[in-house]
């Protein structure tokens, strides 16, 4: 059976993956007729297939987060590797497959990481702020455990969030020590709110993306975590307009830094300014790890990274 990293241009395969994307589409042709795009993955990555000649079965069966037996060719178009799907079926219990074999997943148990973030939020000394970094840690609950940090770009994978955001924190623990003038305190309370809305924003089944939800739509992670520091005051007691509460507050409406990437508000806070560039640099190079980790050791370059300006980066051999 071959993983998805180890598919090269012309390889004739067989194997069991993960469906993460279905699409119905039609050609151009008179009449038009039904094909499918689809996106097949494993815990080794994804790759973009089509299936022609679409049965009515088919549109019914081959939905996101089923597990298929798919027997097809691999071939580069347009500079990207996809296959030509030639045979396809759901598998069944003799086959021998689990759902979660085939789930991408952090590198690091999800519940020793959610525990890390708990630790990081235990040591914040300034009382205020850690009961409104608490509150919101409460009202995420156990979505946060499973999340995926990202819909495609970076960390998108079962429990991508709270790896993010453990990362992160490393980071700032770094940056805070080199630059003691930083207040810890606001820099650890903002790394760990600044996606904290992520997984309501998000319709989301081991750590795959269909969807978002109606708030994500309409209001967005990063608007909804503003209100729920602002909901976290006013429950606790405190001054919603206290300079605390505010600077938690722009932490989070900053942290994407411009207008065009989702902030109202670029950083005006030196911590704010620290947040925005460790998010970045996390952000950043782990799609270039994720890309190395899902391209085959044979492939000199990475595919294209869209969230790096459509770059490919390439693999040294020493």
């Amino acid at each position: 059976m071959t993983i998805v990293k180890d598919l090269r241009d012309g390889d004739e395969f067989v194997g069991f993956y993960l469906i993460k994307e279905s699409e119905v589409k039609q050609t151009n042709t008179t009449p038009p007729k039904d094909f499918m795009n689809v996106v097949l993955s494993d815990a080794s990555g994804h790759v973009a297939g089509k299936l022609w000649d679409v049965s009515a079965s088919d549109k019914e069966n081959l939905v996101p987060l089923t597990l298929v037996k798919v027997q097809g060719v691999a071939q580069l178009y347009r500079e990207k590797l996809q296959v030509k799907i030639v045979r396809i079926r759901r598998t069944t219990e003799a086959d021998g497959v689990q759902l979660t074999d085939f789930v991408r997943s952090a590198p690091v148990q999800p519940e020793v990481l959610l525990a890390g973030i708990h630790k990081a939020k235990d040591s914040i000394t300034d009382k205020e702020i850690r009961e409104v970094v608490d509150y919101c840690l409460n009202k995420v609950g156990d979505k946060l455990i499973h999340a995926p940090a990202a819909k495609s770009h970076h960390h998108a994978y079962y429990a991508g969030l709270v790896y993010h955001i453990s990362r992160m924190l490393e980071l700032g623990e770094f940056i805070c020590k080199q630059r003691p003038f930083l207040n810890a305190d606001l820099l650890k309370a903002g790394i760990i709110l600044h996606d904290i809305a992520k997984p309501v924003e998000m319709v989301s089944e081991l750590g795959i993306v269909s969807d978002y939800s109606n708030s994500g739509k309409l209001i967005g992670h990063i608007s909804q975590a503003s209100l729920w520091v602002a909901e976290a005051a006013m429950r606790l007691g405190m001054d919603p307009d206290s300079e605390r509460i505010m600077a938690l507050q722009h932490l989070v409406l900053s942290h994407h830094n411009l207008g065009e990437w989702g902030s109202p508000v670029q950083p005006q806070l030196a911590e704010a300014l620290a947040l925005h560039h460790i998010d970045s640099i996390d952000a950043k190079l782990q799609m270039i790890e994720d890309a190395l980790d899902t391209t085959g050791s044979h492939e000199a370059w990475t595919p294209q990274i869209r969230g790096l300006e459509n770059k490919a980066f390439y693999r040294l051999t020493f």
